[in-house]
């Protein structure tokens, strides 16, 4: 899940640009871990926001060309974080950048 998500970061953000990777514990809920993978990339549409951990989805079309990938990638990520009963919400701007943030919480 974390290689999914540096590869995108990589993909889709330009040379020059910045990727930070943060963990921390967080401070709301005992035993959770919040990894935070974010850019300052292309972006993402806010129309395609909702449908980027489905299946074969592809924001731009376009970029499937240079970037190879089969539009799985988020949607694979989204299932294991929710294998360990875990949450992942990403949040973009075109322009701007893509921030994804995962809670995990330690089994109990």
């Amino acid at each position: 899940m974390i290689l999914i998500l540096l590869d995108n970061a990589l993909k889709y953000t330009p040379d020059g640009g910045k990727i930070s990777v943060s963990l921390q514990i967080s401070k709301e809920i005992e035993g959770e871990a919040e990894l935070t993978v974010c850019d300052n990339g292309i972006g993402i549409a806010a129309e395609d926001l909702p449908h980027v951990f489905e299946r074969f989805y592809r924001a731009d079309p376009a970029r499937q060309r240079d970037s190879g990938g089969t539009g799985l990638g988020l949607s694979i990520a989204h299932w294991i974080v929710e294998q360990h009963q875990g949450g992942i919400e990403l949040t973009s701007t075109p322009g701007q950048g893509t921030t994804v943030q995962v809670n995990l919480l330690r089994d109990q």
